[in-house]
This record gives structure tokens, sequence and C-alpha cells, in this order.
């Protein structure tokens, strides 16, 4: 297990593992993403320790895990954790295997990650629908009934019903002889139709990122590709100090200026 800072943490929403994963990257790169990818939550990927276990030295290491950052692949950070006594910030390591660009860090960051799923070919509702009758034989619907009460189920799970509620309510307690399952089915979930739920308040996130040859943080906006402004030759994409604050190559001359205005002491003791 790493020091605070340099254990890894996985990123959410990744893909399930594939052999192409990083085979957009430089063999050396993809080694390396591929070995941490394998390491388990917490786990120490810092420079020093990943030398120690793979054929790299440290500098070619350091290259790497940099390109990994270009790649999307890998943030460094910092995120506000809660005990019982204060909050406390601590440095955070995130991998992930599925390449991420810039703005899916940031709402990253902000804790508010794109979710991404694939389209199915039948929504969630007909899905339901169709496989009521492994549950209930006598409840098995044709696919035109499926379609037909697909809106119904539909706003059962807009109200924040699961599944598993969804099937109890169609199930439970069937008379003897169904005569007309679309009938009955669709009876049901008009009559059992519960009531909108309050949604929960999202949890709120206090993270940053930083630079990853200067270490300074910034806004996930600032950090293209892991690097913030003033590393890429850009001062003004990332202004520190608040308004109106001395850049820092004027601060020396700033307070040069102010010495010379200082009145000796000598001078203000014979005033």
């Amino acid at each position: 297990m790493a020091n605070p800072g340099y254990g890894k943490r996985s990123a959410p929403d990744q893909r399930p593992r594939a052999g192409h994963d990083f085979a957009h990257l430089l063999p050396r790169d993809a080694a390396i993403a591929t070995y941490i990818d394998g390491l388990c939550e917490g786990a120490d990927i810092s420079v020093k320790t990943l030398a120690k276990v793979l054929p790299y030295g440290q500098c070619a290491l350091r290259t790497s895990l940099n390109r990994l950052q270009e790649a999307g692949h890998l943030r460094r950070g910092s995120e506000c954790v809660a005990t019982e006594e204060a909050l406390i910030w601590v440095t955070r390591t995130f991998f992930s295997r599925t390449a991420r660009d810039d703005d899916w860090w940031a709402a990253f960051t902000r804790g508010d990650v794109p979710q991404e799923r694939q389209r199915p070919t039948r929504s969630r509702s007909f899905i339901l629908l169709a496989a009521l009758g492994k549950a209930a034989p006598a409840l098995q619907l044709p696919e035109a009934g499926c379609v037909q009460l697909e809106p119904q189920v539909s706003e059962w799970f807009e109200r924040g019903a699961t599944e598993a509620e969804i099937l109890c309510a169609l199930t439970q307690g069937l008379p003897a002889q169904v005569y007309s399952p679309v009938a009955f089915v669709g009876r049901r979930l008009l009559d059992k139709l519960p009531p909108a739920r309050i949604a929960a308040v999202r949890e709120v996130v206090l993270r940053t990122l930083e630079c990853r040859e200067c270490r300074a943080p910034g806004s996930p906006e600032a950090m293209r590709g892991g690097v913030c402004g003033a590393c890429r030759g850009k001062p003004g994409d990332t202004p520190r100090g608040p308004a109106g604050a001395v850049p820092v190559q004027g601060v020396r001359a700033r307070m040069s200026a102010v010495r010379a205005g200082l009145v000796p002491r000598r001078e203000r003791a014979g005033s």
C-alpha cells in the first residue's frame, strides 16, 4: 500500500477490460498502464515503487506517467475527506483505464461525472415486460402488448420504482385464471402506480487537480492535458492571487521601490 498521495484511485464508470485498452499508447507507456490497471485500489504507484518492479528507470517512468496524463488515463490532484473532527485535503492519484478528455476530468472534479451507457435495442420497460412470463407464466405478453404497456412501465421507472418492485406489484396475488394478460397488467400498472419520490440530494464533492510539471493546483479548465497554462507558456490562462495582485515577476521590483521610499532610521530619530 502507498503513502498518502501515491495510492491508485480508480476513476468511476470505466468500460470492461479489453485487449485493446492501451493500444493507442507507445509500447512502454502501454506496458506501464496495463500494470497499473491490474493493481488493487490504494496500491503504491509512485515512481520509486514502480521502478522496483518494472524494468524501467525512474526518469523513463516519470516520462511515461506524464504521457499517460496527456492521453487522459491519469490525473493527480487533491480531495477533501471528512473525518469526525475536521475536513482534510489529501493528495490523490486517479487512474482511468478508459481514456478521458479534459472535459470529463473537469466534470469528475466537480463530482458530476457523465455516465456512458450503450443505447439498448429495446427500452428497459419493454425488456421487463417481455420477461414477465418467466416470473409468472400466466402473464406472458405478446410483442404488441409489450409495446402498448411500455409507456406505463416507463412512468413507474420515472417515479423511482425498481424492477423488483414492479415485478412484485404485477405478480403478487394472481387470480386462478388470467384471461387477458395485457388488460390485467395494464390495470395493475394503473391501480398500483406509486407516488413520485423525492430525488436524493447530490453529494457535494470537493476536489482539485494539480499541474504535473509545477504541482500547482488550479481549475480543471486550466489543466489541459494535466498541465497548467503557465507551464504551457500561457501565463494568462492561470491567474494567481486576487484581482490587482502584483505578478510574480514584479514582486522584486515592487519591494525594491518600497525600500527606496523608506526613511532611514537615523533620520527618523533626528526628526
